[in-house]
């Protein structure tokens, strides 16, 4: 018996993809069709063979493979299992779209550094919340991509701008709840989305969204510690949802948001939701007099 199809779609708040597409198909034949944006494929299991102007091409586990706009193929297994496949249709401003010939002599890219990379971007758009770190991990996928077209692929130079890396820390500072988005960032400090995130890599050893998510956190735990319900907290400090803000709370501290709040506070000492608690020295002093 054949194995069920499976198929998830979703539009990201991430500029610059239009679709994510996951699927699992065990005898679906795709027909001679075109995309209007560049499709990003990695196969997950089996193996995928297609047509592409004219020329075969296979895309097993190992290689990434890159479909340029506008361009007909079509597509099948090539294994008796089927294939699982993920997807990202990336708009035609991600890639100058004078590279589409280059693509299309060379669809498939050997590069672990690359699978490895959208790999990890297809792992945080499927957080809700994480889009500062899916809209990171997307400028150094492109960054690789348009490396492959124009033949300058290699390790890219130490990028050293403490300016623009401690701008950028200044404008996280001030958009801890409400966050800002890479292309925002990128505008406002004149400068390019890859560089801003390999700039302040540089200069703090973390991403940009590491460290505005650490500033989340930190809010948090004070939110936390004053006696504010935990679901209050998550909307409050910046965090997507409950489940968002349970993650990375428990990543970064080592313990759930409620046990924190819980253990946190001298045994007989009451919450004060909304209020500071009380100082026990000044209680001190009201019970002598």
């Amino acid at each position: 018996m054949a194995a069920p199809v499976e198929v998830t779609a979703w539009r990201p708040r991430v500029e610059g993809i239009d679709e994510v597409f996951h699927a699992r198909f065990a005898d679906h034949v795709y027909p001679m069709h075109t995309h209007d944006s560049w499709t990003l494929l990695v196969v997950d299991e089996g193996m995928v063979r297609y047509d592409l102007d004219h020329h075969e091409h296979g895309a097993p586990r190992s290689v990434v493979t890159l479909l340029p706009p506008h361009v007909p193929h079509n597509g099948d297994a090539a294994t008796p299992d089927g294939f699982r496949k993920r997807v990202l249709y990336l708009n035609t401003g991600q890639i100058d779209v004078d590279l589409v010939g280059r693509a299309v002599d060379r669809p498939v890219l050997h590069d672990p550094r690359l699978r490895h990379r959208v790999h990890q971007l297809h792992l945080a758009l499927a957080r809700p919340g994480d889009e500062l770190e899916a809209q990171s991990r997307l400028a150094l996928v492109r960054e690789r991509l348009a490396g492959h077209l124009l033949d300058r692929l290699g390790t890219p130079p130490p990028v050293r701008d403490r300016r623009v890396a401690r701008e950028l820390r200044e404008l996280l500072d001030g958009h801890v709840v409400e966050g800002i988005t890479l292309r925002e960032a990128a505008h406002r400090l004149h400068t390019h989305h890859t560089h801003l995130v390999r700039a302040f890599g540089r200069e703090f050893g973390m991403a940009p969204h590491q460290y505005l998510t650490s500033r989340r956190v930190d809010l948090a735990r004070r939110l936390l510690l004053g006696g504010m319900p935990a679901p209050d907290v998550a909307v409050a400090a910046g965090f997507y949802d409950q489940s968002h803000f349970s993650r990375h709370f428990k990543r970064v501290v080592g313990t759930s948001p409620g046990r924190y709040a819980r253990t946190g506070r001298p045994t007989g000492v009451p919450a004060h939701r909304g209020r500071t608690p009380p100082d026990p020295r000044a209680e001190g002093r009201r019970r002598a007099r």
